[in-house]
């Protein structure tokens, strides 16, 4: 019943005290379009906990337009929950099944939040931003796990992520799935390399291995490697799209602000800006290499004559302006208000990136990689 009502609160919530101007595009008043699939996207959906909700709301919208043909998604931490939920449902019942995907993953996640000590004080669900800096229980368990490991406290290391995805994902079907490709990155933790898993490597620890935040779960094990979360070494990587799907057209969804706007004073925002900078520096220096190899061959300069590098037109949703003032505690914070409210702000943005950029996709870049990244 709880998840239920959750999924139903999925479609139908507005949230409140946001700007006039913005209607909510609910799937109840929103049909998937039947049109022709005329373009093709890959997706590189970046990992910020929490603030995954707000890639939920792009996706979402994304996938009630026909015309957009997701042709590869790579993700990382949060980002890969969503593109294993949009990979997995495509396979199983279309855009629709994509949907209803997202829906329950997110639902369960914050079903799960309801179980935890960790809350919003009542300070902070005033102040609205979703942080949980006045929570007494949030600010023990940060001093906690400064002095103890999971593997001391977490001796079993449960982890309520690998029910829910074994819950909604067979991931043997999913090996086999045609409707996408699914690249999801982790940190090998001896070796300091990235590790991108595709279909044929596709398992629960895969996924959860991508998403292992180093001091709340042990390292993940897979094939006798140990993975930490892939935003230390790609958030989100770049080349697998590259590499390996036949689109030239890059839709990065970002959750990490780039850009701030002062110089963090505090012990709170000195914090929230070292993990933004931390959990941005890969896409970055990636971007960089991207932008020089475009601009060899915008020159008629091509490096492999065995296999010409493909012309890129890069494209970005980034809501730095509307979510750069949540700190890092937001990202823990699992409550359904909290969630939808950036899923809402997600739909909005995606369905305004759509109605300025759909005419460009094939074309050319929509997003100025040096003046975003560089």
């Amino acid at each position: 019943m709880q998840v239920r009502k959750s999924l139903e609160q999925a479609c139908l919530w507005k949230p409140a005290g946001l700007q006039d101007d913005f209607t909510m595009p609910s799937t109840n008043n929103t049909p998937i379009l039947t049109t022709k699939m005329t373009k093709s996207l890959d997706l590189a959906l970046q990992g910020g906990g929490s603030h995954g909700a707000f890639t939920w709301g792009v996706l979402e919208r994304l996938l009630e337009d026909e015309r957009i043909a997701l042709a590869g998604l790579c993700g990382t931490s949060a980002g890969a929950m969503n593109a294993t939920m949009v990979a997995a449902g495509l396979q199983r019942n279309g855009r629709q099944g994509a949907i209803d995907l997202l829906n329950a993953f997110w639902a369960r996640v914050s079903q799960q939040q309801t179980y935890s000590l960790i809350q919003p004080s009542i300070w902070d669900k005033a102040e609205g931003n979703g942080s949980m800096d006045t929570s007494p229980a949030y600010h023990f368990f940060e001093m906690f796990t400064n002095m103890m490991s999971p593997y001391q406290y977490n001796p079993l290391n449960l982890n309520p992520l690998r029910e829910i995805l074994l819950e909604l994902v067979d991931f043997d079907y999913l090996k086999s799935c045609k409707a996408t490709q699914l690249f999801l990155c982790a940190t090998n933790v001896k070796t300091s390399r990235a590790k991108v898993f595709t279909l044929p490597e596709m398992s629960v620890d895969a996924v959860l291995a991508s998403a292992c935040i180093p001091f709340l779960f042990h390292a993940v094990e897979v094939n006798g490697e140990f993975y930490w979360d892939g935003g230390f070494m790609g958030n989100p990587p770049i080349f697998p799209l590259i590499d390996h799907t036949d689109t030239n057209d890059i839709l990065i969804i970002q959750v990490n602000p780039i850009e701030i706007d002062k110089v963090p004073t505090s012990a709170i925002e000195i914090r929230d800006r070292i993990n933004e900078l931390s959990f941005n520096a890969s896409l970055m220096f990636e971007m960089r290499k991207v932008d020089f190899v475009q601009r060899m061959l915008d020159e008629g300069v091509n490096f492999h004559a065995n296999k010409p590098l493909k012309k890129l037109y890069i494209h970005n949703i980034n809501p730095e302006k509307e979510i750069s003032h949540y700190t890092v505690s937001s990202k823990l914070n699992a409550s359904m208000e909290f969630l939808l409210k950036l899923k809402w702000i997600g739909r909005q943005y995606a369905d305004q990136w759509l109605e300025q950029n759909f005419q460009f996709i094939g074309k050319k870049s929509t997003c100025n990689v040096r003046e975003v990244f560089l």
